[in-house]
C-alpha cells in the first residue's frame, strides 16, 4: 500500500489542475498549503490531511482520503478527496461572475464613450 505521494502528483492525479506541471508552479509560488504551512511540489501528502489552495479569486480546502499516483475520471474522484470548500467561497466567484457579465445585442458594436461610462455607473451600484 502507498504511504505517501507527491502533492504535485496527488493534485494533478485527483483533477484539482490540468497538468502536473500547473500543480508544481502552485505549490512554487506559494498557493497550496498543508495544515497551514506553505508546501514544495516534493512534500508527500498523506490521508486525512487538509490542502488549501488559492485558486481563481478563492481558497479551496480539500481533505486527503485516498492517496493515488496516476490521474483518474472525474466519477473517481470523491474515493481521493472531500471538499471542505465553503459554500461562500463559490457564491463569491458565481457573484463576481455575473457582475462582470454585459451583455449586448449582436451587431450592435462596442459601446460609445458615453455607454461605457453608464456601465461602470451601473455595474458600480450594483457592487455596493
Amino acid at each position: 500500500m502507498i504511504e505517501g505521494v507527491r502533492i504535485d502528483k496527488w493534485l494533478w492525479a485527483v483533477r484539482l489542475f490540468k497538468t502536473r506541471s500547473q500543480a508544481t508552479d502552485a505549490c512554487k509560488s506559494g498557493k497550496i498549503r498543508i495544515e497551514g504551512q506553505i508546501v514544495k511540489p516534493s512534500r508527500e501528502v498523506k490521508p486525512g490531511e487538509e490542502v488549501s489552495i488559492s485558486h481563481r479569486a478563492i481558497t479551496r480546502t480539500i481533505k486527503v482520503i485516498g492517496l493515488i499516483t496516476n490521474r483518474v475520471g472525474a466519477p473517481l474522484v470523491p474515493q481521493f478527496m472531500q471538499d471542505l470548500t465553503p459554500e461562500d467561497e463559490y457564491a463569491r466567484i458565481r457573484m463576481k461572475r455575473e457582475l462582470n457579465f454585459e451583455y449586448r445585442d449582436p451587431g450592435a458594436g462596442r459601446p460609445t464613450k458615453r455607454q461605457r461610462r453608464e456601465i461602470e455607473v451601473l455595474k458600480k451600484y450594483l457592487k455596493e
